[in-house]
């Protein structure tokens, strides 16, 4: 190869064996080894992954647990503080009861919110496709 072949263009490194010594065969083999290799490798990657998002996931879960048992303990101080301050200006167990039905008036409206969220129709768009999948399936037999 020559000087002006390089320069005038007829050489293209791009077109050139890079292992003119090896077969086919065997730079598929290689080929194939190092997709083997690769794929193996993110497959590792995707499981240290998911392995440190579910470790960050079950910290959350932990703190959200701890604050929700902090919650349900600063309700029921503040539940027995305010029955104590009724109690200051009725009967004891009036007051008491007094928190209590405000509490299971609470409950019952949460308890109606959420029955009316839980009436959802399961996956909709999935039963709208599958409808349309069934009729094109029908028509291309037609």
């Amino acid at each position: 190869m020559s000087r002006s072949d390089v320069v005038g263009g007829g050489y293209d490194p791009a077109t050139q064996p890079r292992q003119p010594d090896k077969s086919l065969g065997e730079l598929f083999g290689e080929m194939t080894s190092e997709v083997s290799t690769l794929f193996r490798k993110e497959v590792e990657l995707a499981k240290t992954e998911l392995r440190d998002e579910a470790a960050q996931v079950g910290k959350g879960a932990g703190m959200l647990a701890g604050a929700g048992v902090a919650g349900w303990l600063a309700l029921m101080m503040i539940s027995l503080a305010l029955a104590w301050l009724l109690d200051q200006a009725m009967n004891t167990a009036l007051a008491f009861a007094i928190v209590g039905v405000l509490w299971a008036v609470v409950a019952l409206v949460l308890m109606t919110v959420g029955k009316k969220k839980l009436k959802v129709e399961p996956i909709p768009v999935t039963k709208q496709t599958l409808k349309e999948d069934a009729t094109w399936v029908r028509e291309q037999k037609s």
